[in-house]
C-alpha cells in the first residue's frame, strides 16, 4: 500500500462514509500559521553634531526627526559652543564625551558608544566639520561620536551633512576624505551655496534641516529592514 504524509488534522478511512462536518472541513481554508514579527516601533535614530556653527540648527534637526523616529544625540566638546540644550525636545537625550567616561567605571560595565551603536538604526552626522571628515576618514576615535562611527555596523544607514568654509569644502583633502566615506556606503547630503558665517560667499553651508530631515526619512523608512518594524504584529 502506498504510504501518504499528513498532518495532524488528516485522518484515515473511506472518504465516502465521512461525516458530513468532516467533508466541510475538508474543503475549508486551512490555518495559517504567521511568523513572528518584533513588536511595532519607530526607527531608531543617533543625530550627531561636530564643531561647526551650523549645530545651532541641530535642536531643529532634532525636532524634525523626532515626528517619524526615536532619537538620541551625541554632540562633540566642540559643538556644544553652538547647541541650545534648551531648545532640544524633551524625548531628545543628549550625550556627550563626559557621559562616554562618566558610564564606566569597572570591567562589565555598559560602553557608552558600543551601547549607542546596538541601539541605533540609523546615524546622521549633521553638522560634519571639516575636522570630524578627516577623522571619520582616517579611522580615528578620540571623541563619543568619532568611537561611534568606529564601531559602527555599515550594514546600517549612516548619513552625513557637511558644513564648512568654501575652501575647505574644495579642497583636495575633502575630496579624498569623502571618497573614503562614500567606499564605507556613507550617503552624503550636499552643503549648498549661501552667505557663510564666516562672511564668505559660496559652497559649503549645510543642508537646510528640511531637506536632510526628507532624505533620512525617504532613506530610512523604505529600508526593508523598518518596513518589517514598523509592520504591526499579525494574529491568526
Amino acid at each position: 500500500m502506498e504510504s501518504v504524509t499528513s498532518d495532524a488534522n488528516d485522518f484515515t478511512g473511506d472518504k465516502e462514509n465521512k461525516p458530513e462536518s468532516s467533508k466541510a472541513a475538508e474543503t475549508a481554508t486551512p490555518s495559517i500559521v504567521w511568523e513572528k514579527r518584533p513588536v511595532s516601533r519607530k526607527p531608531r535614530i543617533i543625530l550627531a553634531a561636530s564643531g561647526s556653527v551650523a549645530a545651532i540648527k541641530f535642536g531643529i534637526l532634532a525636532d524634525s526627526l523626532s515626528d517619524w523616529a526615536e532619537v538620541r544625540a551625541v554632540a562633540t566638546k566642540p559643538s556644544l559652543h553652538f547647541i541650545d540644550r534648551k531648545g532640544l525636545p524633551a524625548s531628545v537625550k543628549l550625550y556627550t564625551d563626559e557621559d562616554e567616561w562618566s558610564s564606566w567605571s569597572r570591567i562589565g560595565d555598559n560602553v557608552l558608544h558600543i551601547e549607542l551603536r546596538k541601539w541605533a538604526d540609523a546615524m546622521l552626522i549633521a553638522p560634519l566639520s571639516a575636522n570630524t571628515l578627516a577623522k571619520v576618514a582616517g579611522g580615528l576615535c578620540d571623541n563619543l561620536l568619532t568611537c561611534i562611527v568606529r564601531a559602527w555596523d555599515f550594514s546600517k544607514p549612516m548619513f552625513v551633512a557637511p558644513a564648512m568654509n568654501t575652501f575647505m569644502w574644495t579642497s583636495p583633502f575633502t575630496l579624498r576624505h569623502l571618497t573614503a566615506l562614500e567606499d564605507l556606503g556613507v550617503i552624503v547630503i550636499s552643503p549648498i551655496s549661501k552667505r557663510l558665517a564666516c562672511g564668505d560667499t559660496g559652497n559649503g553651508a549645510m543642508a537646510e534641516p528640511a531637506t536632510i530631515d526628507s532624505a533620512m526619512r525617504l532613506s530610512v523608512l523604505s529600508d526593508p529592514i523598518m518596513q518589517l518594524l514598523a509592520a504591526p504584529p499579525r494574529t491568526i
